[in-house]
């Protein structure tokens, strides 16, 4: 009986032990489902298939969603700068991150110097980090953004 009860002592414990992740994992797997960002069936966009249209300002960027659901969530962005683009100081309530692709970014954030970013650049603005970006290159810069909830901007000064 005693040699019973260590080992069913050792697997109740072993089994608890497990628990915390099966919680975490089962907590993690809802919030994304919730939020309409996991695709049961998952998702691949050759390049060349991405629709990439002007929407809003600057006028001189053009966006494609990739995933997600900007306005309930986390959120990713393929965007198309041409040479000289400005995207002005601004904000997002999302932590921001930014992958240069192609071209070289100017990119700054209140607080650190700018830095000129080549592709496979890394950016991370924290939320409500006022930050900017330019495109440098002669040729079309391309950068993919995500954004870690729903997107909103708030420009430092109003656009014209």
């Amino acid at each position: 009986m005693k040699k019973m009860n260590a080992t069913s002592g050792t697997t109740t414990k072993m089994l608890l032990s497990f628990a915390p992740l099966v919680i975490l994992f089962v907590a993690v797997s809802a919030s994304s489902q919730g939020q309409g960002q996991i695709s049961p069936h998952g998702m691949v966009t050759p390049l060349a298939s991405a629709n990439l249209v002007f929407d809003g300002e600057p006028a001189c960027l053009k966006v494609a969603r990739e995933n997600g659901d900007p306005d309930k969530g986390a959120s990713t962005f393929l965007l198309e700068a041409p040479s000289g683009c400005v995207v002005p100081a601004h904000y997002h309530t999302a932590e921001e991150q930014l992958m240069v692709v192609r071209g070289d970014v100017l990119t700054g954030m209140d607080g650190m110097a700018e830095a000129t970013l080549g592709p496979g650049g890394f950016a991370m603005m924290p939320s409500k980090a006022m930050h900017w970006f330019t495109c440098k290159s002669k040729d079309t810069c391309l950068m993919f953004v995500t954004f870690d909830r729903k997107y909103d901007i708030v420009w430092d000064k109003p656009q014209k």
